[in-house]
């Protein structure tokens, strides 16, 4: 029997798989775990499995030990592990794609539903019992038919969050280093296009990249000056793709016209300016919160950690 770690609470269903097999050690408090509470209860441990919120570097793997086998992160990003120092040690890394699809497609596309009508402004007045009426000019926003939407990093939260633009009747370009499969852009008739176009003609920029070297502030000064001053950002894959002081500036500049926003560059931090603006959608890193999906993905790690423990390939390795 092998002990597994678990660096924060999970649902159920995951931690029911592995005790089923393995002696489990599961951080089962409300708070977060602290660094030092974290390198304490995973040393020893043959398996672990960790949240985005705790870095997987030799620090880490130094205090876990010499038997460790896999660490399985319940995320479909991985930017919080050191991959080559797995990879140098021996042990495999593991995420949860696909099982939070859908419900990440579907907070994009509830944030930009939100910014482009202007329904985060609405709630707040209401709610600050602020007086008001109806009128023909009060708090209008832009229309999503018609408009085109541009997908930075067609995978497959990007492709459902086409989907959806297009069932709204949006037309769909893309940036990406290479060709997105056909599967996936089945029904679609998406472009792929370069990222200055997609920036210059899109009236809706929605970030679905991994964060990568190559990729952090992607969207810096430069990307947003060529933005529309019509056109929206809608963020919900890592923070620091986007240059949040640059994002302020531009917001304030009026270079466009608002942003939806679900994760953030120094999370859980959010930036002083953004709280400051109006046509700004906030949301503390919601992406896949549902009871189903939060399940599935911990059903999914865990199955990884078993299937490791077990001398199986696992289920959905990582690589760098």
């Amino acid at each position: 029997m092998a002990i597994v770690a678990v660096t924060n609470k999970i649902p159920t269903e995951g931690l029911e798989a592995l005790r089923a097999e393995h002696e489990v050690r599961a951080w089962e408090h409300d708070e977060c775990i602290s660094r030092a509470e974290c390198l304490q209860l995973i040393a020893g441990a043959d398996a672990v499995v960790t949240l985005l919120t705790e870095k997987v570097d030799d620090e880490f793997l130094d205090a876990a030990g010499p038997q460790l086998r896999v660490v399985a992160n319940v995320a479909v990003g991985y930017n919080n592990i050191d991959v080559p120092a797995c990879e140098a040690r021996g042990v495999v890394a593991t995420n949860t794609p696909k099982v939070l699809t859908e419900t990440t497609a579907d907070t994009a596309f509830g944030l930009m539903l939100m910014v482009t009508r202007r329904f985060g402004e609405g709630e707040r007045i209401i709610r600050s019992r602020t007086p008001w009426q109806w009128g023909m000019f009060y708090l209008l926003g832009m229309g999503l038919q018609d408009k085109t939407i541009g997908i930075v990093g067609m995978g497959q939260i990007g492709a459902a969050m086409a989907r959806r633009a297009v069932a709204f009747g949006m037309q769909v370009v893309y940036a990406d280093e290479v060709d997105a499969p056909a599967e996936l852009l089945a029904g679609l008739a998406a472009r792929r296009v370069s990222l200055d176009e997609l920036f210059a003609t899109a009236d809706v920029v929605s970030l679905h990249c991994p964060y990568l070297p190559s990729t952090h502030h992607l969207v810096d000064a430069a990307r947003l000056a060529q933005m529309k001053p019509t056109a929206y950002l809608v963020n919900t894959s890592r923070g620091p793709v986007v240059d949040e002081d640059a994002l302020v500036e531009a917001l304030r500049a009026g270079q466009l016209a608002g942003a939806g926003l679900d994760v953030f560059e120094k999370e859980p931090q959010v930036h002083e300016g953004l709280l400051e603006l109006e046509n700004v959608v906030l949301l503390p890193h919601l992406g896949s919160a549902t009871v189903e999906t939060r399940a599935a993905m911990a059903s999914l790690a865990a199955d990884n950690v078993l299937a490791v423990l077990r001398g199986d390939a696992p289920i959905t390795p990582v690589t760098h």
